[in-house]
């Protein structure tokens, strides 16, 4: 089983580095096939960002 090594925690706020704009956490994944953790974030729940899209605030 794989640790818990995400850099962010479900309801933590974050920034989108694209858009600047101020995210909250919904939910991790670790995608397996990928070796990364995906999020979904509580104001785009339609999509998923992997960490390398996210940066604390």
């Amino acid at each position: 089983m794989k640790n818990s090594n995400n850099l962010y925690k479900n309801g933590q706020s974050v920034n989108i580095i694209e858009t600047g704009e101020v995210v909250t956490i919904l939910k991790s994944q670790y995608v397996k096939n990928m070796k990364r953790y995906s999020y979904i974030v509580k104001e785009h729940p339609e999509t998923f960002f992997f960490e390398e899209e996210l940066k604390n605030l």
